[in-house]
């Protein structure tokens, strides 16, 4: 997955930026991105604090971990399957 040139709490901050009142368009013009990246960021990290992007952050990362261990674990069990299949 392409790395963002922003991290998250700078996301948030321009996102702030726009809650005081700052236009879509001036925004994206002022820190060089895209409308579809202003609203795709806004639907993803709207109403956050950094906190909470943190926090969204690991729990994703263990997500991603758990997936791991549990496509291992099916892995194995299949090995497993049809050894004794064979065997037998």
């Amino acid at each position: 997955m392409k790395r963002s040139r922003f991290s998250e709490e700078q996301i948030i901050g321009i996102l702030k930026e726009h809650q005081a009142g700052l236009g879509a368009k001036e925004l994206c013009r002022k820190h060089g991105i895209s409308d579809a990246t202003f609203y795709k960021w806004r639907s993803r990290y709207g109403g956050m604090e950094v906190s909470d992007a943190r926090r969204l952050k690991l729990l994703e990362a263990e997500n991603a971990k758990l997936k791991k261990m549990l496509a291992e674990q099916m892995l194995d069990v299949a090995t497993l399957k049809e050894m004794l299949g064979k065997n037998f």
